[in-house]
């Protein structure tokens, strides 16, 4: 059985990291964007990863630009607003796409496991996949879900 810790994918920053590293934590996974209606979520996403990060919750961020081109081009850009405007503390990926032929292993994968309203295609930025202990796809959130309202799930994980 697939699982989360089967896949490797380059950080932000350009090193590969395999997200075996992850075992045994609660992890959510997300496809961000800097210049989208949804991008003040990074703050909610930080709050959930900072208050929860010592019992085990782990944020995965996903930068695409497949939604609209709402991404920067440059990875020390993203780096950048996500830190100066957001705080953000957790583990930021290189620009991913997650729909189409090119899209990173990962997300064929999640998309695979967890399907959407209409299909598995991630419909926009801010799509999140909440994924438990031992690697598996537990659920899957639209853009519109604040964080906030997914913490229940994510403590009933940890």
């Amino acid at each position: 059985m697939t699982t989360l810790y089967d896949f490797t994918a380059s950080t932000l920053t350009g090193q590969t990291q395999d997200l075996s590293a992850y075992r045994g934590k609660v992890v959510l996974v997300v496809n961000t964007a800097s210049k989208c209606g949804f991008t003040p979520q990074f703050g909610g996403l930080e709050k959930l990863y900072t208050t929860h990060a010592d019992a085990g919750l782990v944020v995965l961020g996903f930068p695409s630009d497949q939604f609209a081109h709402q991404e920067f081009d440059d990875a020390g850009e993203i780096a950048e607003f996500c830190q100066l405007n957001y705080g953000v503390t957790f583990p930021m990926f290189a620009k991913t796409d997650v729909n189409g032929k090119d899209a990173h292993p990962v997300f064929q994968w999640l998309r695979s496991e967890s399907g959407g309203l209409l299909g598995d295609a991630i419909k926009w930025n801010f799509t999140k996949f909440l994924v438990d202990r031992e690697g598996r796809v537990v659920r899957r959130y639209a853009p519109t879900v604040d964080p906030a309202d997914i913490e229940a799930d994510i403590l009933a994980l940890l």
